[in-house]
């Protein structure tokens, strides 16, 4: 059997870093697929289990939000999706950003240090994009997400300047036990996604406004269906609707399809 580096995620060296955990998920790992968002929608539209995991080593149709794309070249990216069943008549509002308290929670677990969020469903590095979230409701099970995770492991030589200006890695391709990584977002995301089925985002919102890199600041928001608005972050509702102060008057910004700025 060929030896695997500290670098390359096993499925065995993940599920002793779950411990007791690695019994709640079905972890599948493959070279390279279109997006593990799809094919794990495929699979759950199948009657994948939920804590089905898939993870690829390589994606070439990533799906982020706003139909873009992300780029997932080999060894560049983290890439993977896991569904998750809830007890019909549990309301998903607010699940991508409990995501994002579990992502940087591990993150920080693992020794990457202090991770910042921007609502909707990034995360930050030095005020740079350093991964996003991407959940999608299985087509007749609401209850059902899966939920995508990218995490940018160092940045492609092949990015142009201005979304390498933008973006940022965790520099540590080479080096990162990317088994202890993967075991330290399940664990986290178990946790969470078990406080989310019975309290819903707000038993998180206290930590995700902590960490929100634009809390009470002026913010512009562009939207796809709409004029651009500018106003005061004031943070997130309950359901994880933005707060947008304008003259006075608080708007609550529910659609995800938006782009949130420094005014």
């Amino acid at each position: 059997m060929p030896e695997v580096s500290a670098a390359t995620a096993s499925i065995a060296s993940i599920a002793a870093g779950l411990g007791t955990a690695a019994r709640r998920f079905d972890i599948d790992i493959v070279p390279i697929c279109d997006s593990t968002n799809a094919v794990l929608l495929d699979r759950a539209e199948a009657g994948a289990p939920s804590g089905t995991v898939l993870i690829a080593e390589e994606q070439t149709a990533g799906r982020g939000r706003r139909g873009r794309n992300w780029l997932a070249s080999r060894g560049d990216s983290l890439t993977f999706s896991l569904l998750w069943r809830f007890a019909p008549g549990t309301a998903p509002a607010g699940l991508s950003l409990a995501v994002g308290v579990a992502v940087a929670r591990a993150l920080e677990k693992v020794g990457v240090g202090d991770t910042a969020l921007k609502w909707p469903n990034d995360m930050l590095k030095g005020g740079r994009k350093l991964g996003g979230i991407l959940v999608e409701l299985v087509p007749g099970a609401p209850h059902a997400a899966v939920i995508g995770i990218g995490i940018n492991l160092s940045l492609p030589e092949g990015m142009s300047e201005e979304l390498r200006n933008a973006s940022a890695a965790l520099d540590q391709a080479e080096t990162l036990d990317q088994s202890a990584l993967y075991a330290a977002l399940l664990g986290e995301l178990l946790v969470t996604l078990e406080i989310f089925a019975t309290e819903g985002f707000v038993a998180v919102r206290p930590e995700w406004l902590a960490r929100h890199v634009m809390q009470n600041t002026r913010v512009k928001l562009a939207s796809d269906f709409g004029p651009a608005m500018e106003g005061i972050c004031r943070g997130v509702d309950s359901d994880g609707a933005l707060l947008l102060e304008i003259e006075g008057h608080v708007e609550r910004i529910l659609s995800g399809e938006v782009s949130l700025r420094p005014a």
